[in-house]
C-alpha cells in the first residue's frame, strides 16, 4: 500500500516527501506523510479533495487486503 501512495503523491507533488507506514492491531494501517510546506497544499488539495481521493483509492486496495487505512499529512520540521 505504501508503494501505491508513494506513486500517487509523486505524480501529484514531486519527490519532496516521506511516508511512514505503521501497522496496528486489528488490521489498521496508518500512513504518515511528511512533506515540505511548499507542497502540502498540493497533497491536501482545495477543501481536502485530493487527500480524500487518495484515502478512497487506498481504502479500495485495503478492502482487498482486509485492512483499513488512514492517511495523515504533516509538515516536515
Amino acid at each position: 500500500m505504501k508503494e501505491l501512495l508513494e506513486f500517487l503523491i509523486k505524480n501529484i507533488a514531486g519527490d519532496d516527501f516521506e511516508i511512514k507506514e505503521e501497522e496496528l492491531e486489528g488490521g489498521r494501517v496508518n500512513m504518515n506523510v511528511t512533506a515540505d510546506p511548499s507542497i502540502i497544499g498540493l497533497i491536501i488539495g482545495k477543501m481536502g479533495k485530493t487527500v480524500k481521493a487518495l484515502r478512497k483509492i487506498l481504502s479500495i486496495r485495503a478492502v482487498g487486503e482486509q485492512k483499513s487505512v488512514n492517511i495523515a499529512v504533516s509538515e516536515r520540521s
